[in-house]
């Protein structure tokens, strides 16, 4: 079987290496000119990671990322609501990383490359077209910088395209412009010092005015310290406004635009929040946008993965680590179903798209953030005792069951390892990495 996946994202990367694994020919088309380490700061939970375990990704992320101890939620005034310990603190299996986006989605790339060969990701090329057949899809790419169309014929086409996704218009028409709810979102990494564990994570404010802040990545040469991540994330339209034009989108921000939000909105004894955004070179402008969900993703022997099929709010670490669980289910879905890719793809479909429904519905609300709303909405002057505003059964329980319902639960992540093992493909067929050829030549 040949997979046709449109986008060389992460979601895209991680499902052509897992239908390689399981014996399959996967050709990913990016629509950039390279796979460049752009972007900022993302969490990927455990039970993501536990996915990119299987493709033996955990040293190369050990390499370029934090493995997150703790998660700090905080009013705007920063005073503490709840600490969470997170990934191995909380006793999962599997870590939680911060990371930044570019270096995860290079990660994976190198392992397609040297797995599947150079060949398997085609860069320059953007979707316009397909048509399918009783047999097949015919995918039809332009090159970014001119020259013919060029038509590929496959059994299944995935749509990992993002959220300007051309495969998700081709499939239900027009949408229009994402669904934005009125925040903009400045976003930036630079060199800092750590603060607490130099593994915690903060969160401070709610989805008026919120502050994010983790370490992403260090270096022996800078010991005292830490990349870190920032978000400033501020209310400056209405919910249902028309969404800012594409030239707003990931667009170079200022920091004047941002220190009006600065002073007198965060206050913070971990962290100068106005000299990190001043010592950074450089940041970006982005609103917080995302789509009504669908009625389906799949039709016929074409479907949707992570941002193409579901974007959602940045909220509750989730958008990455879904789009890759979103991989691991088409791809198991895909090998049991050899013989019959419709079907693996419509139960795919059945599976995930009730999940990825319900996480766009929460953060749409907040997600687990809401304990900081609801206690800022109590307490807007703050607080002497946060017992006295919310017990800490109420607020473990926001958070709890929004971990129950995104799939993330030590208990839904540390289940045996045989239950989610990947399908084995059969040894004529069984693909092989340079590591491994390389053992069976000196065998």
């Amino acid at each position: 079987m040949r997979a046709i996946i449109a986008g060389g994202g992460i979601g895209g990367l991680t499902l052509a290496l897992m239908l390689h694994r399981r014996g399959f020919k996967a050709t990913v088309f990016e629509q950039a000119e390279s796979v460049r380490t752009l972007g900022v700061g993302i969490n990927t939970l455990p039970h993501a990671i536990k996915e990119l375990a299987e493709l033996d990704l955990l040293p190369a992320l050990d390499k370029m990322a934090i493995r997150t101890e703790e998660l700090i939620y905080k009013s705007a005034r920063g005073q503490e609501i709840l600490r969470q310990p997170r990934g191995l603190h909380a006793g999962y299996d599997f870590p939680q990383f911060s990371i930044h986006r570019g270096m995860l989605q290079k990660a994976i790339y190198d392992a397609c490359v040297a797995e599947m060969g150079c060949d398997a990701i085609i860069t320059n090329h953007r979707l316009v077209d397909f048509a399918q057949t009783k047999s097949g899809v015919a995918a039809t790419f332009v090159r970014r910088d001119g020259g013919p169309e060029e038509t590929m014929l496959g059994d299944v086409l995935i749509g990992a395209d993002g959220i300007h996704s051309n495969v998700r218009r081709k499939l239900r028409g027009e949408e229009g412009a994402p669904r934005w709810n009125g925040v903009m979102m400045w976003r930036g990494a630079t060199w800092s010092k750590p603060f607490l564990t130099g593994r915690s994570m903060i969160i401070a404010g709610g989805m008026g005015a919120k502050l994010v802040l983790y370490p992403i990545h260090t270096h022996p040469d800078r010991p005292n310290e830490t990349v870190m991540n920032w978000v400033i994330c501020v209310k400056t339209g209405e919910d249902g406004d028309p969404s800012p034009k594409r030239d707003d989108w990931s667009r170079p921000g200022a920091a004047r635009e941002v220190e009006p939000y600065i002073d007198g909105v965060f206050t913070l004894d971990e962290v100068n929040v106005r000299a990190l955004v001043e010592t950074t070179p450089e940041f970006y402008v982005y609103p917080m946008c995302d789509r009504d969900p669908l009625p389906n993703w799949s039709e016929g022997r074409v479907t949707l993965l992570g941002d193409a099929a579901h974007p959602m709010y940045p909220v509750g670490s989730n958008g990455a680590s879904q789009a890759i669980l979103d991989a691991r289910k088409l791809a198991d879905l895909l090998a049991e179903h050899r013989d019959n890719p419709e079907a693996a793809l419509a139960a795919y479909d059945a599976d995930r798209r009730p999940k990825t429904t319900a996480i766009v519905e929460a953060n749409r609300k907040g997600g687990p953030e809401q304990v900081i709303d609801l206690v800022e909405a109590r307490a807007p002057d703050g607080f002497d005792s946060i017992d006295d505003v919310a017990s800490p059964e109420e607020l473990r329980a926001i958070v709890g069951d929004y971990q129950q319902m995104a799939g993330f639960t030590t208990e839904q992540v540390n289940a045996a390892t045989e239950e989610t093992a990947p399908t084995p493909v059969t040894p004529a067929t069984a693909p092989k990495s340079k590591r491994q050829r390389a053992q069976a030549a000196s065998a």
